[in-house]
């Protein structure tokens, strides 16, 4: 009986150890949270020019325009402007400029020759205004219709010269000039010898303004003798009041004489 009490005891002590916190087997430990650090913001889009927009609204740019749109250049300068790291320079003629020229110097060319002549309006590069200064110490300058389609620079003090065969414009205003894309305005066309093997013929000039009639310079002999003929009358009214205005003082001083008499 005292060793079944014993036993009972034995095992109950037992239990009660292992039961205890000290020697209840440790449950690992949750592992730690990871707090990741907010994503970034994404870059903001980059401003890109509209050139279509741009040379709608910013000057007499209207037949340059159309010509690249009917040729399709327009989508390969906005191209080069949107995504290249190099950019793009557009000498842009004023309709002025193309009006100068007679018509059929690009009516009669062919579709191949008008693409080149555009982009050979076009450097694939950005350029600023003050980079011309170097830019024109590397000439001839090779332009976006091929190395054999090149262009002379010159810089004097400021003022820039674009040199083709057959013209020589001066860039005459910057359009638009901001990193990837410079815009400027030229007075004249720029002319390749490798389209054109002669000098272009200019525009007839306007017709002169039609003289004016010789009834509206000079008068006519009938209004010469009219006018005559009145003033010749004037001075006879004129003598008339004058003979009038004597007989009349005359009257007054005999009258006046008479009076004293009396």
């Amino acid at each position: 009986m005292m060793e079944l009490k014993a036993g009972i005891f034995t095992v109950a002590m037992l239990a009660i150890v292992l039961s205890s916190p000290a020697t209840a087997q440790k449950s690992p430990p949750a592992p730690a949270t990871s707090v990741l650090p907010p994503a970034p913001a994404p870059a903001p889009a980059p401003h890109h020019v509209d050139l279509a927009d741009l040379l709608s609204v910013a000057g007499p740019f209207h037949t340059f325009l159309e010509y690249l749109q009917k040729t399709n250049v327009i989508e390969t300068f906005q191209n080069q402007a949107n995504n290249t790291k190099e950019g793009i320079t557009i000498f842009v003629p004023k309709d002025s400029a193309f009006a100068a020229l007679k018509k059929t110097t690009f009516a009669n060319l062919t579709q191949d020759q008008l693409k080149s002549l555009l982009l050979y309006h076009a450097l694939p590069k950005y350029y600023s205004l003050a980079e011309f200064n170097k830019l024109s110490t590397l000439n001839p300058v090779a332009t976006f219709a091929g190395s054999q389609y090149t262009l002379n620079l010159t810089y004097d003090m400021g003022t820039i010269q674009v040199k083709s065969m057959w013209s020589n414009p001066k860039i005459s205003s910057s359009v638009y000039s901001t990193r990837p894309v410079a815009v400027y305005e030229v007075n004249k066309v720029l002319l390749p010898m490798q389209i054109f093997k002669s000098n272009p013929p200019l525009a007839p000039a306007p017709a002169p303004a039609p003289d004016a009639k010789a009834s509206d310079v000079a008068p006519s002999p009938t209004s010469g003798k009219a006018a005559s003929g009145k003033a010749k009358a004037d001075e006879k009214n004129s003598s008339y009041q004058v003979g009038v205005s004597v007989i009349t003082y005359l009257a007054l001083a005999v009258s006046g004489g008479l009076m004293l008499f009396w």
